[in-house]
């Protein structure tokens, strides 16, 4: 114990000597943070009518609120959950309510035009609005110098675990930009460490990203710009991840990435044996969902894939996007294999899969796209049926080489997207299933709130009557009618009869599906008391530090 004179410290000022590191120097080290400006005593008042966000010198965690928004696909959904959890567990709040929020923290995606345009006008309204913003995901990763970003803090797609730091900096008025690749022995890897916390939008459904960036490099997707080459992660640590996810509560599984068929290859691994060692793991009733692959890099692993899809504890679902029936124009996608390809991969699949669902992509109007061209990927959609397809109009992304060639008119390529838009509506593969019985895993809440969702084995859309604890189990459902995208089931069994999924059968029954639900792993439970004995312990110890030292 350290006897402390009461003469040592006379007032609240001398905390402070002149003998303590000055903020200059504290950051002169820190290259990635930009100190604020500050600013003159007659400097003039701006001209707009944009609020100015508080500036804090000190920053209490719990003490703000941090809104999360999220544009994009469930990798970059998996990140927003990491970089969520990171921040309740050191005690910030994350609230749903923008405008009650002191800092947006918003995760933006570089697909699609419309996307990045919905992003950039959220900066300008937070900004206008008095809040601080920090910015993330794939948009400030490839596109880092764009104006509109200038001045904002900057997390890269690999920095997600730095939230924290760069959300505090950032409340104080600084602006830091970590945009780094993360490096081990000299190499690139596939980024934070997949056992951070995590607070998820789904507590049931854990998001699990394989790895990170694509082997190829298609000539219309910007993607590749910010998540780079393929890194994966290694199979333990994968694999690690899935039993600490079903020790958390969750029943279900996404494994994503920019190409899941890819993984692997960088480290002398392959999809199929990760998934082996997955479905080890998988607890009984429990499910796991294989994300988007590319056709080049699963052709060589058919017959190993068709195996695992028709594990029990693995949906019977795979999304291959095609983006084109036509061979011209997949190669000037530099897409890297052929329609017989693609054809290939769905036949020998649902012929050896039974109940297979198949899911694709088309992108309408690529710029070398002919009316010949599109009659091939309409005669293909015609003669699949996909029961999920998802149809885009080209967007031509800036620094891609697809966005130098000459445009398609925007009519035309309104209409070929209406035509297959039209043959996608006119058929209804739920038709006729009146009757059938499936078990059915109880995972979600309906778009309109009014039904809870299940899957099948096929991985079909069954809505439900929102029971109470039906979420999280396993039930028998009937079929009573159909709709384009889902059927609606009754539950035949009574609930003592439901199977339950989860492991934490108490917390997994009760639980909401929004952002801030989920219970974090070691969270502390008096965050700003916890906070407050840290600040306790720093200031001793810097007391220690000064007098004996």
């Amino acid at each position: 114990m350290v006897d402390l004179d009461e003469n040592d410290i006379a007032d609240i000022e001398d905390l402070i000597s002149s003998e303590d590191i000055k903020p200059k120097e504290r950051y002169k080290n820190k290259k990635n943070v930009t100190l604020r400006a500050r600013k003159k005593a007659n400097q003039s008042a701006a001209t707009d009518t944009s609020e100015t966000a508080p500036i804090l010198e000190s920053v209490v965690p719990g003490t703000q609120k941090i809104y999360l928004r999220t544009w994009g696909c469930s990798h970059n959904n998996s990140d927003s959950e990491y970089m969520a959890g990171q921040l309740a567990a050191y005690g910030y709040q994350l609230t749903e309510n923008a405008s009650d929020a002191h800092l947006w923290l918003l995760n933006s995606c570089t697909v699609k035009n419309p996307s990045e345009d919905t992003f950039r006008n959220e900066i300008e309204n937070g900004v206008r609005t008095g809040k601080h913003v920090v910015v993330a995901g794939c948009v400030p990763q490839g596109a880092p110098k764009s104006n509109y970003l200038k001045g904002l803090s900057v997390i890269g797609v690999q920095q997600i675990d730095r939230v924290v730091e760069v959300v505090e900096e950032t409340l104080k008025g600084h602006s830091v930009r970590l945009l780094q690749n993360k490096k081990e022995d000299g190499h690139r890897i596939a980024g934070a460490k997949l056992a951070l916390p995590k607070v998820r939008k789904n507590p049931l459904i854990e998001i699990i990203a394989i790895n990170t960036g694509c082997l190829n490099q298609c000539t219309y997707c910007k993607t590749k710009h910010a998540r780079g080459d393929l890194a994966s992660y290694s199979p333990n640590e994968i694999v690690d991840r899935a039993k600490q996810a079903f020790e958390e509560g969750v029943c279900e599984i996404w494994l994503t990435s920019e190409d899941t068929g890819a993984y692997g290859r960088d480290i002398g691994s392959s999809l199929p044996e990760l998934l082996w060692k997955l479905v080890e793991v998988i607890p009984e009733n429990c499910m796991l969902r294989v994300g988007m692959t590319n056709p080049p890099y699963i052709l060589e692993h058919l017959n190993e894939i068709s195996k695992i899809l028709l594990h029990p504890r693995v949906y019977s679902f795979l999304h291959v996007p095609v983006q084109s029936g036509s061979d011209a124009v997949l190669a000037d996608m530099k897409r890297e294999y052929c329609r017989s390809d693609f054809e290939h991969v769905v036949d020998f699949l649902k012929e050896r899969v039974e109940g297979l669902t198949i899911a694709t992509d088309i992108i309408c109007g690529f710029p070398s796209e002919t009316e010949k061209d599109f009659e091939e990927t309409m005669n293909m959609c015609e003669k699949y049926r996909f029961p999920s397809l998802f149809i885009n109009q080209f967007f031509p992304r800036p620094g891609t080489p697809a966005a130098k060639m000459a445009r398609i008119p925007a009519d035309l390529v309104k209409r070929r997207t209406k035509r297959l838009t039209e043959l996608f509506n006119s058929y209804t593969p739920y038709a006729g299933r009146e009757g059938q019985v499936y078990n059915v895993l109880v995972t979600e809440i309906s778009h309109d709130t009014l039904h809870y969702v299940g899957h099948n084995k096929s991985y079909e859309q069954i809505l439900l009557p929102m029971k109470k604890n039906l979420l999280g189990k396993s039930v028998r459902v009937r079929i009573t009618s159909s709709t384009k995208f889902s059927m609606v089931g009754e539950i035949l069994d009574n609930e003592q009869n439901w199977t339950e999924c989860s492991q934490l059968t108490s917390k997994s029954t009760n639980v909401g599906i929004n952002l801030g639900t989920c219970a974090i792993k070691n969270a502390p439970k008096d965050k700003l008391g916890i906070a407050l004995l840290f600040g306790i312990i720093a200031f001793v110890l810097q007391f220690i530090w000064k007098r004996f030292w």
